[in-house]
């Protein structure tokens, strides 16, 4: 690899177990005065949020609670928790929580600071100032939103996903406690742990990847092979958790310099047309993509098949690569995901609006293999069917 890259990282990145404890320190340090704390409804039944309220009453800082999150956050979420942090005077926002409470807390920080409705903003850089301070705390391991820039919306009037992109929108920091995600029930570890994959091989196959990127993806890829089973299994083992937080944190850190590849680009019109959680909806067509993308880059799917422990001595290039698929295709089986798109009503009827939409994603420049529509169609086809009638 010889061309010129650039790599930028707006966010500072506080992590290490027992983080949290210093949120107090770091609202001051953003010269926040009050705290709009953004959170799920099921942070907030797991006691996390109350946690973090209680180190905020501790430091005499004041803060209003705002909840009204949902697994796919909505654009009217994001402003009406906008219009509560203007009327209760909070000049700093603190989200706590997976992608849906990170994305929102987000994008409420930049309406904190700039005119109109979020819908305004979407697409990449048509953010024109920097939002109020904005604190992210990630309580799962996947989606990585805690220093990106995008924040992937819905508007659910039109059962349709918006994102919108901006340096603008990266988070003043990242304060990473992996004790946050030791109450994460196995299927959401297990889903979000398949998102953190899927953001680091589509970021390092892709043919905007870099050397600062492809080592993060490495590193993340290695960390996921070696701790997604134990994290799922075995919720309460630490060191796995720190290890997926870590996964998950590089994973983005690397697809922030690349963008991704066919599996997101699917992923959007799949998730907003039949409400499939982001991980999941991944996890389905990550090994389905990687079969179609082999061509394109046998060497790193080699590399990959090598990080999870897989044969490849003596193989031919194609055969080495073929064998990251397969591990890809058991992981997702140990770890519980067996659905298949079928499973949530998609059909051969709905293959041409999904294609459609998906060739309209930045992610598909990028990807290692250029597809026709009549290749997405077939990725789906693949990913509709169980592995056994595969």
């Amino acid at each position: 690899m010889n061309r010129a890259f650039r790599y930028e990282l707006p966010t500072a990145i506080v992590f290490g177990n027992g983080a949290a404890g210093g949120l107090a320190d770091h609202v001051r340090q953003l010269r926040g005065s009050k705290v709009l704390l953004v959170s799920d409804p099921g942070v907030l039944k797991a006691g996390l949020a109350e946690r973090l309220t209680a180190v905020l009453e501790s430091a005499s800082i004041p803060y209003i609670v705002y909840s009204d999150i949902e697994p796919e956050p909505d654009i009217e979420g994001v402003m009406r928790g906008r219009d509560a942090a203007r009327e209760n005077g909070c000049d700093c926002v603190v989200g706590v929580g997976g992608g849906s409470a990170l994305d929102t807390a987000k994008a409420i920080g930049l309406m904190l600071n700039n005119e109109g409705h979020i819908r305004d903003y979407v697409g990449i850089g048509k953010v024109p100032r920097k939002g109020a301070p904005v604190i992210a705390m990630p309580t799962t391991a996947g989606t990585g939103s805690e220093l990106t820039i995008w924040s992937v919306l819905s508007d659910k009037r039109h059962r349709v996903k918006l994102s919108v992109g901006s340096p603008y929108n990266c988070p003043d920091m990242a304060l990473c406690d992996p004790e946050l995600t030791l109450t994460l029930p196995g299927p959401v570890t297990a889903a979000t742990g398949m998102d953190a994959l899927t953001h680091a091989l589509e970021s390092y196959v892709n043919k905007a990847t870099q050397p600062i990127s492809e080592g993060m993806s490495l590193q993340a890829m290695k960390l996921v092979a070696r701790s997604l089973r134990t994290a799922v299994l075995q919720g309460d083992r630490l060191q796995a958790r720190y290890d997926m937080l870590m996964a998950s944190l590089l994973a983005a850190m690397a697809f922030h310099a690349t963008r991704l590849g066919l599996a997101h680009a699917l992923a959007i019109p799949l998730g907003a047309r039949f409400g499939i959680p982001h991980g999941v909806v991944n996890a389905i067509l990550l090994p389905e993509v990687m079969q179609f993308n082999l061509p394109g880059s046998l060497e790193k799917f080699a590399e990959i098949a090598r990080l999870f422990g897989m044969p490849t001595e003596g193989r031919s290039p194609r055969e080495a690569a073929a064998q990251a698929v397969i591990a890809v295709r058991q992981l997702k089986e140990d770890i519980g995901i067996r659905q298949t798109l079928s499973d949530f009503g998609v059909t051969e009827a709905d293959l041409d609006g999904i294609a459609a939409e998906a060739l309209l994603s930045g992610n598909i420049p990028v990807n290692p293999v250029q597809p026709s529509a009549d290749d997405l169609k077939a990725i789906c086809r693949s990913a509709m069917r169980r592995e056994r009638e595969a």
